[in-house]
């Protein structure tokens, strides 16, 4: 009766551990080791994660109930378009900047707003590559203007 207590002990063990090292995989660990990289852009300097599938690109910085002056979010497609960016479940505002294929800013919103209800669609009006998102006001502060450049690297393999 002792070696099958035990045997049945080790076995619901095993399952504990079986199920709390797949979550620990599949849900802690894939937001423990986001992609990012430094970006260079007008007078600043930001600590940015990449956003490089549809899935981030999708969630943007949803959610998100503050933002460091130094943090950035960089949406990468994997084409030029006119990509439109919402601010759909924002708790922020916040400025956006998208960058041609050349990393070139060509359109910027500043402070866009918190609509919630029915939220707004910000498009550029010329083919863009990248897309910033940063706090509300950093535009101003770092200088940032159309046709500046900036600087980052990023692996376009792992865009999708």
């Amino acid at each position: 009766m002792g070696k099958r207590r035990s045997s049945i002990a080790l076995i619901i063990a095993m399952g504990v551990l079986l199920v709390v090292g797949s979550t620990f995989l599949l849900v802690v660990l894939p937001n423990l080791v986001k992609p990012v990289t430094n970006l260079w852009l007008g007078n600043g300097i930001f600590r940015t994660d990449l956003a490089l599938n549809e899935a981030a690109r999708t969630k943007g910085l949803s959610g998100v109930t503050e933002l460091a002056p130094d943090k950035a979010l960089l949406m990468v497609f994997p084409t030029e378009g006119k990509w439109g960016i919402w601010m759909k479940d924002m708790k922020i505002p916040l400025d956006i900047v998208w960058l041609d294929k050349d990393k070139k800013v060509i359109y910027i919103v500043k402070s866009a707003s918190l609509d919630g209800s029915n939220p707004k669609i910000y498009m550029p009006e010329k083919l863009a590559q990248y897309v910033i998102e940063l706090p509300a006001g950093t535009v101003d502060k770092m200088a940032i203007g159309i046709n500046k450049v900036a600087l980052f690297q990023i692996d376009m393999n792992e865009v999708k």
